[in-house]
């Protein structure tokens, strides 16, 4: 049953007047807005089995199996709370005016979700991966310094080199007009 079906069988309060059907073209108009935001299926929603399964390994010591049941039921624990956590953190942004969720925003979904024992290892996080992002741009930018190096370096190589090949043609031109003389005489 889709969202507009239930909205559409709920009975309204007896204090108010019942709405008007919608027509037509009004409901697909609705129904292309909540496709566009919505997932075109349920199952898009899931994160990557391939993940969840790494997690799960990781977490567990060896020789402990997990069913495929216990799997999928962890798969979609975890992607309900995730949905639900930018849920949160949408409502964050929202208010502060902000289309775009940033880390304040997620930090104060998992306040607001009770979940305060997350937030230090999740600040961990952060600041390790801010670090390793800047180790990154680091290290391209000086890949591209040793680059540009090169390539000035290259550019004096190849202008020197042909400064040589002039200054050698101008030196065979002068022998050449020597042995001209040479003949002459």
């Amino acid at each position: 049953m889709d969202v507009l079906t239930a909205v559409r069988r709920a009975e309204p309060p007896s204090s108010t007047p019942p709405l008007p059907k919608p027509s037509t073209t009004q409901l697909s108009s609705v129904k292309d807005k909540i496709s566009s935001v919505m997932a075109e299926r349920p199952e898009d929603l899931n994160l990557p089995n391939a993940v969840i399964t790494r997690i799960i390994k990781e977490a567990l010591p060896d020789g402990v199996n997990v069913s495929k049941e216990a799997r999928r039921a962890i798969s979609q624990a975890a992607s309900v709370f995730v949905l639900y956590a930018t849920s949160c953190a949408n409502n964050f942004a929202m208010k502060a005016k902000r289309k775009t969720l940033n880390a304040g925003d997620v930090m104060s979904a998992m306040e607001e979700m009770e979940f305060e024992r997350f937030l230090q290892p999740l600040r961990e996080a952060l600041e390790a991966y801010k670090k390793g992002q800047k180790g990154k741009k680091e290290a391209s930018e000086q890949k591209r310094k040793d680059k540009e190096k090169k390539n000035s370096i290259d550019e004096n190589d190849k202008s020197r080199d042909e400064e040589e090949d002039e200054h050698m043609d101008d030196e065979q031109e002068g022998e050449n007009e020597g042995e001209e003389e040479d003949v002459e005489n």
